[in-house]
């Protein structure tokens, strides 16, 4: 329990890091604008993968859980604010749902511990819990569906993409961290807890 407990702790002391806040401020904008865009692969039969996912993944791979499940807090609001014209009416439990996800991806890739397994085990527990569980409990209660119905379409939908989605995840968080190592470091050891990670 100390082990996961340390690295909570560690995640909270990622906020005191500049470069943490910068990056993760970045990486929402990002995700926010590929949202509203629309960016996505279409596969038939009505499949989609969005690219949004990245960004919450480099959050919790870098920063950790902490950092992850208030930067999918601010994600999922902002979000909305953002393309409210086209979205119906808000709904908190979407929220939580970026907040867990934002656990899963901390809990599994921090700190910056990358593995085709680990990439794996995010997406599979991202796609059935948040994806699959979650969602699919608020689309029930918001669209009064009935949710064994969704469930018959959502669970092969998940499971169909997820190969697609693991391939895509774990080289571009190999990137990503390419690129964050390649960023100078601060001169007053403000980045201290990230760096010990590495």
């Amino acid at each position: 329990m100390s082990k996961n407990s340390n690295i909570f702790v560690r995640s909270l002391k990622e906020l005191k890091s500049t470069r943490c806040l910068a990056l993760t401020a970045l990486l929402i904008s990002i995700n926010i604008a590929l949202d509203l865009m629309g960016l996505q692969i279409k596969l038939p039969p009505n499949l989609r993968i969005g690219f949004g996912f990245l960004c919450n993944a480099a959050i919790g791979m870098l920063f950790g859980p902490v950092v992850g499940m208030m930067a999918g807090v601010c994600t999922d609001v902002l979000g909305y604010f953002a393309g409210n014209l086209t979205m119906g009416a808000y709904f908190p439990g979407f929220t939580l749902t970026a907040v867990v996800g934002g656990l899963l991806w901390g809990l599994w890739l921090y700190p910056r511990k990358l593995s085709v397994g680990r990439a794996i085990g995010a997406k599979l527990c991202i796609n059935v819990i948040c994806n699959i569980g979650m969602n699919t409990l608020w689309l029930t209660m918001t669209g009064g569906k009935a949710m064994s119905a969704l469930l018959a379409l959502r669970i092969p939908k998940n499971l169909l993409i997820l190969p697609a989605e693991v391939v895509i995840l774990y080289f571009a968080m190999k990137m990503v961290l390419r690129f964050y190592k390649m960023l100078p470091s601060t001169q007053n050891g403000e980045c201290a807890a990230t760096d010990q990670a590495s």
